[in-house]
């Protein structure tokens, strides 16, 4: 669920009659006036944002109730900001320590211990920048949008202060560029960003100060450096640009050295030399005293060194790049992404240098995890910004208010209405399924729902998956064993050619089921099933979680003839290149076992 919802529950509740007499009809059914922002500020300086969140709430759902849509959605901002603005800052702090363990967010880089402050959010902005926020609803719907339960609002609505203060009118015109730092930079990077193959005493990683930073990317574009307009582009692409790890003295010399045009961006990866040396003799770490853009062009390096010169040139004129990893047929590989000119994602400059890869990894800078594959999608297709995905967001977002509430009926009817309008809107089906569940609703009918997502999801692997796996494991449950097979099956042969990742993953996890509940001699079918149907042109994912996991499975249980077997069977299926990554990996599990 949102991270809003959370905050929406904390809410002081007042009288809806009060509520009614505090903002009337004729000014709740169209969007907010200057003049009453003006009032609820005011009165929020005297009262704290808190006592005025029920009020607000209240008009935007008679707006709601009455289809305003428009006014609707504006009078949600506004309430949205006053929950927030009104939350004690502590009571924030716990619950964003256990998002972010649910999310598996933490890393050795952030603080082990926070100021529990018991003092509203709000404190953090001075009065003319939630003025500013409050009056915005374009930016409040990129603000609330783009915000996730692993951001640390403290630091982010410190830097969206500091960034104001220090320059409201450029603040004005580059609030998307403030919003995407304050998102990246509330919380130091990871000690493996942007990629492990690098010591920290040869590149520390550190991030800019947010407001130097903001002054660097604005001046760059004003001095006609950057390839796009940087107040054009959306803050969910300008984090992306941001999240640059080389200095800035760096960015700009390789705006010098590696001066393409955007559509040739991908020369930038070739323009390091690829150093077959350290590849030969598998030198993964970088070998090297300094981890420069300089050092790096000079020695040359390794792809995941030539994907790291290549985003950080694109970085340097304002172009949203990304890092890729990946295992392929024969091994792993790195390479990068970036928005081209037609503003679509180009996710493949590199990608084919020594091989066809089938799947890769990168990282989204604002949650430091990795980033899906359909987010990438949704961010190439742009269909957020169709009018028809803002009415379907603005469902969306009372659905779930209505839940959060505890109005399950109008949750699951906003958010039908949601889906409706833009099948895509992935949080509309989340609310909806929570909704139904709440509703008592029996696991049939949510099945129905399901596979309603993950046929509203075909384009889309990862999602597809998702939720496929969800229905699979519902019809489990209720003893539907062939028919949740079935579904399973289905899905692996589906993504065995394009998405073969996807493919592995239902390998995996059939395997992973057959080993825990049945005989060694089913387990050993199950994976020779995996193997002869899904192992093809599977490479080095299907090694890792499927072939290296059942060979190790059977070697503890004392059964070695079986586990070389095993190793073998999957080699040939495999078709593994003499020489190749895979085919050391596979030498060296036969030597452990007939060691």
């Amino acid at each position: 669920m949102r991270f809003f919802a959370g905050v929406l529950m904390g809410c002081v509740v007042c009288a809806v009659s009060f509520a009614q007499s505090f903002i009337p009809d004729s000014e709740a059914l169209a969007p907010p006036t200057a003049a009453r922002l003006a009032a609820i500020q005011a009165a929020a300086q005297r009262d704290g944002w808190a006592p005025q969140s029920a009020a607000i709430r209240a008009a935007a759902l008679r707006a709601y109730e009455r289809d305003k849509l428009a006014a609707a959605a504006g009078w949600l901002y506004v309430y949205r900001w006053a929950a927030l603005f009104g939350e004690n800052e502590a009571d924030f702090i716990v619950r964003w320590i256990q998002a972010v363990t649910v999310a598996q967010a933490n890393h050795a880089n952030m603080p082990t211990r926070y100021l529990m402050r018991q003092q509203p959010l709000g404190l953090l902005l001075s009065p003319d920048c939630q003025a500013w926020l409050i009056g915005n609803p374009e930016f409040s719907d990129e603000f609330f949008s783009l915000l996730q339960p692993v951001d640390f609002l403290p630091g982010v609505l410190q830097i969206l202060n500091d960034l104001h203060r220090a320059d409201p009118a450029r603040f004005k015109t580059f609030a998307n560029l403030a919003l995407a730092i304050a998102v990246v930079y509330d919380v130091p990077p990871p000690p493996d960003w942007p990629h492990a193959q690098v010591s920290s005493a040869v590149f520390p990683r550190r991030l800019p100060r947010p407001l130097e930073a903001f002054k660097w990317w604005t001046r760059e574009e004003q001095l006609g450096h950057t390839y796009f307009r940087l107040e054009q582009l959306g803050a969910d692409e300008l984090k992306f640009v941001v999240d640059a790890a080389a200095p800035f003295d760096e960015l700009e010399w390789s705006q010098q050295i590696s001066n393409y045009p955007l559509n040739l961006l991908e020369r930038a990866y070739t323009i390091v030399a690829y150093r077959r040396d350290r590849a030969a003799a598998n030198v993964g770490m970088w070998p090297d005293k300094s981890y420069s853009l300089p050092a790096i062009l000079g020695a040359g390096g390794i792809c995941v060194d030539q994907a790291y010169f290549a985003t950080q040139a694109g970085k340097a004129r304002g172009v949203p790049t990304l890092l890729f990893v990946g295992e392929g047929n024969d091994g792993r590989h790195a390479w990068f992404g970036f928005l081209d000119g037609d503003q679509k994602w180009r996710l493949d400059a590199g990608r084919y240098a020594e091989q066809r890869f089938v799947t890769g990894f990168a990282r989204d800078p604002q949650t430091w995890r990795p980033i899906s594959d359909h987010e990438l999608k949704f961010l190439s297709e742009r269909f957020r910004k169709l009018s028809s995905f803002r009415q379907s967001r603005t469902h969306e977002m009372f659905a779930a208010d209505y839940l959060a509430n505890g109005d399950p009926a109008a949750a699951a009817r906003a958010a039908r209405k949601a889906v409706n309008y833009e099948r895509r809107n992935q949080p509309a089906w989340e609310t909806l399924l929570a909704a139904e569940a709440s509703l008592g609703r029996d696991a049939k009918q949510r099945e129905a729902t399901l596979y309603e997502a993950v046929e509203a999801f075909q384009s889309y692997p990862d999602l597809e998956a998702f939720y496929s796996h969800r229905f699979s494991e519902s019809l489990r449950a209720r003893g539907q064993t062939s028919a949740a097979d079935f579904e399973q099956h289905r899905l692996a042969r589906k993504f065995q050619g394009d998405r073969s990742d996807l493919s592995v993953e239902q390998a995996r996890d059939m395997l992973f089921r057959s080993i825990a509940k049945q005989p060694l001699l089913e387990q050993i079918r199950t994976y020779n099933y995996a193997v002869d149907n899904f192992g093809r042109n599977a490479g080095m994912a299907f090694f890792d979680q499927v072939v290296r996991v059942f060979v190790e499975h059977l070697a503890q249980l004392g059964q070695r003839v079986e586990a070389v077997r095993a190793a073998e069977r999957a080699r040939n299926a495999l078709k593994v290149e003499p020489g190749s990554q895979l085919d050391q990996e596979f030498g060296r599990l036969l030597k452990m076992l007939k060691g």
